[in-house]
C-alpha cells in the first residue's frame, strides 16, 4: 500500500504539470492563430479597401455621366430630332453602364440595387418624356422637357444614387 502512495504522490504532481502544459500550450497555440488571422484581415482590408474605393469612384462617375445634365451637354447638338438624342441618350447610358457592370463585385448588393434603380429611372424618365413629344419634335425641345422634368423632382435619380453611395463610402472608412 505504501509504494501505491508513493506512486501517487509522483503520479499526481506531474499530471497536474502536464494538464497545466497543455491548458498554455493550447492557449498560446490559439492566441497565435487568432493574432494570424487578424494580420491577414488587415493586410486584406490594405489591399481590398483602395480596389473598393476606385470602384466607388467609377460608380460616381458613371452616376455623374449619366445625369441628364451632363448628357445632354456631351451628347445634343443643334438640328437633332427628338428620336436621334432619345437614343443616343439611351445608348449612352446603356454603354456607361456596361462599361461600369465589373464594379458591383466590390459594391455592397445595396448600393449595387441603388445604382441599378438610378439607371432605370433615369430611362424611364427619358422614355416617358419622349413618347409625349410629336414625332417632328426637335431635339432641343426634348433637351427642354427633360430639364425641365429634373428640375421639377426633389432630387434626380443619380443625384440619389451619389448620395447614398457617399454615405456607404462614409460608413466605410
Amino acid at each position: 500500500m505504501e509504494a501505491f502512495y508513493d506512486i501517487l504522490k509522483i503520479t499526481i504532481p506531474a499530471l497536474l504539470v502536464l494538464i497545466t502544459a497543455w491548458i498554455l500550450l493550447r492557449y498560446l497555440i490559439k492566441n497565435d492563430q487568432d493574432k494570424r488571422k487578424q494580420e491577414l484581415v488587415l493586410q486584406n482590408s490594405r489591399t481590398v479597401t483602395p480596389i473598393k474605393l476606385q470602384a466607388y469612384e467609377r460608380i460616381v462617375l458613371f452616376l455623374e455621366r449619366t445625369s441628364l445634365e451632363s448628357m445632354l451637354v456631351r451628347i445634343s447638338s443643334p438640328g437633332m430630332s427628338a428620336a436621334q438624342l432619345h437614343s443616343a441618350l439611351l445608348t449612352t447610358i446603356r454603354s456607361e453602364f456596361e462599361h461600369n457592370l465589373s464594379q458591383q463585385i466590390y459594391m455592397s448588393p445595396q448600393a449595387w440595387e441603388v445604382v441599378r434603380n438610378a439607371r432605370s429611372n433615369m430611362i424611364k424618365i427619358i422614355n416617358g418624356e419622349f413618347e409625349k413629344l410629336p414625332p417632328t419634335a426637335t431635339g432641343m425641345a426634348f433637351s427642354k422637357i427633360l430639364l425641365e422634368t429634373i428640375m421639377d423632382m426633389q432630387k434626380e435619380p443619380t443625384r440619389a444614387a451619389i448620395d447614398y453611395i457617399k454615405g456607404e463610402i462614409g460608413r466605410m472608412i
